[in-house]
């Protein structure tokens, strides 16, 4: 059987005290990420003086570490003094490690090998993107508040994380926490735990723009085959469509032979729309003094604008990617280089409030889930510069000109044009490359039951330089 993973993020509604425990949960987690840092960066300065120090780099030797450490000594005492004056010692460790799940623990020492690993990956060139800085620690004020748990199942058949449990549809129950209320319809992800077909591995919860949030992690099968597009033989090379994304239409696709299917000429554009909110808020988080309880609720109001502005984004981006993936198998998209548009100071902002790369994304996991197909185009194709009817290539063409002129007189729509040679481009090249298909939940670490391990090509503390930080 088929599988995929998934993700549905829902709305929480905690009263007073669920909200009191969340925190503290999210707070063990900081609490643990710093700690096990703490100890590998002591370790490393250790062993600059004896070379036999061992350094706990992987999530699984941090997990043992912070077990060891939390019960011992080091962790904390309390005394207790008698009527007589004689003090003994009651507790050894810390003492509130019994009011919060010990999951959290454990997922915070994962995540920091998981950082680790990730530095020494950047250092060695095996990890993608720009180089990444060594793993800092958590602060309190600035740190999103977030943990995570993993779902277990009893004997009796029931899962530590369940949805809709004792006739609350609209609720999510955790363990240690307790069924909390839900603001978001959770119908759909009930019928798939009721029929069998999606499994909840684990649930992380955060804080962002003053709510708490839920997003858990579901392991399902694969879609039904009506949903799914039909399979293509080997030999067949037709039926693609090129998708030219710009800001004046954020979308235009056609296909090889000139027809447009699909054209989003007006996104919302929230960033651009709340921009003099943005800035009124802004300033009134300046002006308030560092620290204060007015400048705290000042920055939770510009929070929640940022939110606002984030969601108004998603919405748009997830209903234009549905919709594009459900009509169409094959498509086209051309590999731009976002990072470096960003640096257009003219441009810069209107490229982020479009979203291409998050769009991008959508498509290719999308489509992938239905059995299509989506191939990046060469990064230097010029698919605007060159005429869809006669081939011949304009050269002075400008960012200004909204229509493409060749030398042999036609007059095409700029981004039609390239949308078709897009589309001509995927049906003549031999083997078209395809991006990889990321999903909303790619960090799938541990199935059910299964206890913490070295994931495969997880680093050790020999690979570190330890000149380079103390």
């Amino acid at each position: 059987m088929v599988v995929r993973h998934t993700s549905f993020r829902f709305c929480l509604d905690p009263t007073v005290e669920q909200q009191m425990m969340l925190s503290r949960h999210a707070g063990a987690a900081r609490f643990a990420f710093n700690q096990c840092l703490h100890a590998v960066k002591s370790a490393l300065t250790a062993r600059r003086t004896d070379p036999g120090v061992v350094v706990p780099w992987s999530g699984f030797d941090l997990i043992n570490y912070f077990n060891r450490w939390k019960v011992s000594g080091q962790a904390g005492r309390v005394f207790v003094i008698d009527t007589t004056g004689v003090a003994a010692m009651s507790v050894i460790g810390l003492v509130w490690r019994n009011q919060v799940r010990q999951q959290v623990f454990e997922e915070a020492a994962v995540d920091c090998g998981r950082a680790l690993a990730a530095w020494t990956d950047s250092r060695r060139g095996a990890r993608k993107g720009r180089r990444i800085g060594f793993p800092r620690f958590k602060k309190k004020t600035t740190t999103l508040r977030s943990f995570r748990l993993r779902n277990k199942r009893f004997r009796d058949g029931k899962s530590s994380i369940r949805v809709g449990d004792n006739d609350r549809p609209r609720s999510v129950t955790l363990p240690g926490i307790g069924a909390v209320a839900v603001h978001d319809d959770t119908r759909r992800l009930r019928r798939l735990l009721a029929s069998g077909r999606a499994k909840i591995l684990f649930a992380t919860i955060g804080s962002r723009a003053g709510r708490w949030w839920v997003t858990l992690n579901v392991e399902a099968t694969d879609l039904h085959p009506k949903q799914c597009h039909p399979p293509r033989g080997s030999t067949d090379r037709g039926g693609w469509v090129g998708v030219d994304r710009g800001l004046s239409a954020f979308l235009v696709a056609a296909t090889g032979d000139g027809t447009e299917v699909a054209r989003i000429g007006d996104p919302p554009k929230p960033l651009v729309a709340g921009m003099r909110k943005q800035r009124r808020l802004a300033k009134s988080v300046s002006r308030k003094v560092k620290g204060s309880n007015n400048r705290r609720r000042a920055a939770a109001r510009l929070g929640r604008h940022h939110g606002r502005v984030h969601n108004i984004r998603q919405h748009f981006l997830h209903t234009v990617s549905t919709a594009l993936v459900k009509t169409h198998d094959r498509l086209v998209l051309e590999d731009l280089n976002t990072a470096a548009m960003l640096r257009n100071r003219r441009l810069s902002r209107a490229i982020s409030d479009a979203g291409w790369a998050e769009f991008a994304r959508m498509v290719t996991y999308k489509q992938t889930w239905r059995g299509g197909s989506v191939v990046l185009a060469d990064r230097w194709y010029p698919s605007s510069q060159l005429c869809s009817r006669c081939g011949a290539r304009n050269t002075e063409l400008t960012l200004a000109d909204r229509t493409f002129t060749c030398g042999h007189g036609h007059q095409l729509d700029r981004d039609h044009n390239a949308a078709v040679n897009l589309a001509a481009w995927a049906s003549v090249t031999p083997r078209p490359r395809e991006p990889e298909a990321r999903a909303p939940v790619t960090n799938v670490r541990r199935r059910e039951g299964a206890g913490p391990h070295i994931r495969v090509g997880e680093t050790g503390p020999e690979d570190a330089e330890t000149n380079t930080y103390a």
